[in-house]
């Protein structure tokens, strides 16, 4: 067995970290080589650790600062950082589009090179774009009938409305021309997800709403959508930091929309997962925190990360062929990323 320095052993691969932290009504500092939060309860201060080596997000809601220091010790550790509202939503600051992100260009290359091979190419990046959604759907197929939970809950997989809006979505993928006409059909089938989930779950006149209007709720279904769909972009932006694939080379949500790809990667999890438990939490009158610390269980169970970063790299690496992709795999065995 090789020798490994004490470095190499604190070292995790971000498709294999297992943490998302939102935080609200704390500080974050660096305190004894540790980055920590720090919360005032009635009598006293309390510490509580971030383990920042197996973290890739973290979301600092109302009421938070962090200090220069931690600040420092986040990028060392390759954590993504973003200031955001009350339950992780909406993202208010950040750079590279919506986040702070480590300032490192020890990244990969290859990743990049290989997206602009086939990116400025229309048909490449249509196909490319196709190949995100059979990703997609070959996703939720997989965990809604492979997810007991989730067939407890009546999501069922093989119910007809489901299979006829599947034979739809996948006629009309495979003839669409141009991006909009996915989008479309990815909206298509995602309304009957909805209804599905709805009826599943006793949700009667549910209505997807993004933003309240005004003062009036717009319901914990469409809460936990809103909330468990940021969770899912903190994912989707920690794989493309991590492999070095800029925001803006999206495939399917426009050119010149800002952090597109971001939305293009995203959705490769979020039907299979973020749908279900955002209605079945509604359903149960779940709080924020509980809803949270579910659909990251289950993000987790289903190894999402991994999923995110197997699906970009296959789709970045797509015109090499298999030499050059056991050379670059080979390379890579030892690195931190």
């Amino acid at each position: 067995m090789e020798n490994l320095s004490p470095a190499d052993l604190k070292a995790i691969l971000h498709s294999k970290r297992a943490k998302i932290f939102y935080l609200e009504y704390c500080r974050v500092m660096q305190k004894d080589g540790r980055v920590l939060y720090l919360t005032e309860a009635s009598k006293e201060s309390l510490y509580f650790n971030i383990p920042i080596a197996n973290t890739t997000v973290i979301l600092l809601g109302n009421g938070t600062s962090i200090t220069q220091a931690a600040m420092r010790m986040l990028a060392q550790a390759g954590v993504l950082v973003g200031f955001c509202g009350g339950g992780s939503t909406p993202l208010y600051m950040g750079t590279e589009v919506e986040w702070f992100t480590p300032q490192s260009e020890y990244r990969p290359t290859e990743y990049l090179q290989g997206w602009l091979g086939f990116w400025f190419d229309d048909d490449k990046r249509l196909q490319s774009a196709k190949r995100f959604q059979q990703a997609r759907i070959a996703f939720l197929s997989k965990i809604w009938q492979k997810d007991r939970e989730l067939k407890a809950e009546g999501f069922n997989f093989k119910e007809q409305t489901i299979q006829d809006a599947l034979d739809n979505f996948y006629s009309r993928t495979e003839l669409a021309s141009k991006p909009q006409e996915l989008l479309l059909t990815e909206a298509q089938l995602t309304k009957v997800l909805y209804k599905h989930a709805a009826n599943a779950t006793q949700a009667d006149n549910f209505k997807r709403q993004h933003k309240a209007a005004g003062k009036q709720s717009i319901g914990k279904a469409n809460d936990f959508l809103n909330h468990g769909n940021y969770l899912a972009y903190g994912l989707a932006a920690c794989t493309l930091w991590v492999l070095g694939i800029p925001h803006g080379f999206a495939v399917m949500h426009g050119k010149t929309r800002r952090g597109a790809l971001v939305f293009d990667v995203a959705d490769l999890i979020k039907d299979a997962l973020v749908l279900p438990w955002a209605f079945i939490c509604a359903k149960e009158n779940a709080s924020e925190q509980e809803f949270r610390q579910q659909v990251l269980q289950a993000f987790t169970d289903h190894k999402a990360l991994d999923f995110m970063f197997d699906t970009v790299k296959q789709i970045a690496l797509q015109d090499l062929s298999e030499e050059q992709i056991t050379e670059i795999e080979n390379a890579q065995q030892g690195d931190s990323l």
